[in-house]
């Protein structure tokens, strides 16, 4: 635990791929199981995904706000603009 506790880009990089990963996996899951006969999904998955990527902004608050460590704070903010970017790509939200 002490080692998320470090100023370092590649722990925010690392933080923000993986949390969203993980979020999205959980809900997945869930909308998949608890989806009604007939339907492949309960909530659609451009919404997972974009609950998914949400999830950087409380722990990119955490080490910005509470932990004042601008580094690893930025390599989560990166890895968001990536993901959201992406996200209006594959979803043609843009155009």
């Amino acid at each position: 635990m002490e080692k998320l506790k470090t100023d370092q880009m590649w722990l925010g990089i690392v933080l923000g791929l993986l949390l969203p990963a993980v979020t999205f996996g959980l809900l997945f899951l869930v909308a998949r199981l608890a989806a009604p006969e007939g339907k492949a999904y309960l909530i659609p998955l451009s919404t997972i995904l974009l609950v998914a990527i949400f999830t950087n902004l409380f722990t990119m608050r955490h080490y910005l706000v509470k932990l004042k460590y601008d580094r690893t704070g930025r390599g989560i903010l990166l890895v968001t603009f990536v993901l959201a970017i992406a996200y209006f790509i594959l979803f043609d939200k843009l155009g």
